[in-house]
């Protein structure tokens, strides 16, 4: 008995290989997981990490009509058999026993989400995915494939998929601010998430994506979102006294880069959360609210301010939760807005931790 795929064949170091296209329904039957608790030294793959499955399952049922997905790789223990067609010798069929056991080089949390997606949606059994299929070589080929199949793959950064995102109400809610906010597009990387010493850029797309997170937990791109972030990072541009004095070559980039705190992403994440306590509380005029950070001291050297808040006891940039939360409570105490009991003790308790 053999499992027939429809297949091209190549060459890639004097080997050949195949590029099948295997139906969804049947990965689970050529693909078997391997649950025993071998030592790493003794396997082909990575345990799988059963986290990461959920999330790329719900990926494909919330896109059912639009999922993509890139090839498998697997090596093929047993016999095959290639049948080239009439008019191409590397097109054709493969054939492949059925005794044969398939091991996935790459895509195993791909094959696991498929599997479960499958569950809920059985229409998912006809569709098909390419495969790349190798002569298996033994353990340690296949642990070299593995090496050199995910040692050279780099992922794109999170700011290019936000930049590329076309789904995430998020996504299309901070390229929207980015865009309809002057300071945001003049200074904003859309493509990398770390920026340089001396780059031209102050924020990137990601850093203000994180950001819209924080004021606006579970978005749905509606009107009323998108008015509020672009009036409140808008009002935050034309109040941070800063911004605009580089803007206006009043000062430096570097000096306000190493000087100051206010591009810092600890602050514009801080920004955030004073952007989600003023969504939540629209009593607040928003203009009068934020009129105040033109008054704010955002220099690194005003420790009384910003110490083991946005500057740890080290003098360097802090950027964990801790030090948001604190940079938070600070800029509300700053803007004279109220501060909740709750966060009064939650400041109090990790001042004195630290």
């Amino acid at each position: 008995m053999f499992y027939k795929f429809p297949a091209m064949r190549g060459l890639q170091a004097n080997n050949e290989y195949y590029i099948c296209m295997i139906s969804l329904g049947i990965l689970s039957k050529i693909f078997i997981e391997d649950t025993s608790d071998k030592l790493p030294e003794f396997r082909a793959q990575r345990n799988l990490n059963e986290r990461r499955i959920p999330e790329i399952k719900d990926y494909i049922i919330k896109n059912r009509d639009s999922y993509v997905f890139s090839a498998l790789a697997a090596s093929v223990d047993g016999k095959i058999t290639f049948s080239p067609s009439a008019n191409n010798s590397d097109i054709g069929e493969l054939e492949v026993d059925m005794t044969a056991t398939f091991l996935i080089n790459d895509g195993q949390h791909r094959k696991a989400a498929i599997v479960k997606a499958i569950e809920v949606d059985e229409s998912l059994k006809n569709e098909t995915i390419a495969v790349v299929l190798y002569n298996d070589q033994g353990l340690a080929r296949s642990q070299q494939m593995f090496t050199d199949l995910n040692k050279h793959a780099v992922n794109a950064s999170k700011s290019l998929n936000t930049l590329y995102d076309s789904k995430d109400p998020m996504a299309l809610l901070t390229k929207e601010v980015v865009e309809k906010v002057e300071f945001f597009r003049k200074y904003t990387d859309k493509e990398k998430d770390n920026l340089a010493k001396y780059s031209a850029k102050f924020f990137t797309l990601n850093t203000i994506y994180d950001a819209n997170k924080r004021i606006i937990k579970n978005p749905t791109n509606s009107k009323k979102e998108a008015k509020f972030l672009i009036e409140f990072w808008g009002l935050v541009a034309k109040y941070m006294r800063e911004w605009n004095e580089m803007d206006k070559d009043e000062l430096s980039k570097r000096e306000l880069r190493e000087a100051y705190i206010c591009t810092q992403g600890i602050t514009i994440h801080a920004l955030g959360k004073v952007g989600n306590y003023l969504y939540l509380n629209p009593k607040y005029n928003l203009e009068k609210s934020l009129h105040g950070l033109s008054k704010i001291d955002w220099t690194r050297s005003n420790l009384k301010c910003w110490k083991e808040r946005a500057i740890t006891n080290t003098g360097k940039i802090n950027r964990n939760e801790t030090g948001i939360f604190l940079t938070y409570i600070q800029i509300k105490r700053l803007l004279e807005l109220d501060i909740e009991k709750e966060e009064l003790t939650r400041e109090k308790q990790l001042l004195c931790a630290k």
